[in-house]
């Protein structure tokens, strides 16, 4: 049976979530666009909205801007490491 997947959705991918999982193919490839939309968002705008989501829980700038610089590391496909300096300036401009 073919999987209907959209053009951002590798069709053996949607077919193993499928398979794994339960979900219907159309459902699979929902959630494999949603994961690819997660890790194609730029290093700039996903700075800016985990410090404003630290900030909201009361964390201060030294802790958020190492929290971020880790997490960016560990990021599927990593981005560049930046200094504390650099994530200032993604922040404030």
């Amino acid at each position: 049976m073919p999987t209907p997947a959209s053009p951002g959705a590798d069709p053996d991918l949607v077919a193993r979530i499928a398979a794994s999982t339960g979900l219907t193919a159309s459902e699979a490839a929902r959630v494999v666009e949603d994961v690819i939309a997660f890790h194609a968002e730029p290093v700039e705008d996903y700075v800016r909205r985990r410090h404003a989501q630290l900030k909201t829980y009361g964390a201060k700038n030294p802790e958020i801007f190492a929290r971020i610089a880790a997490e960016l590391a560990d990021r599927v496909v990593a981005a560049p490491d930046l200094t504390e300096r650099q994530l200032r300036r993604l922040v404030y401009g």
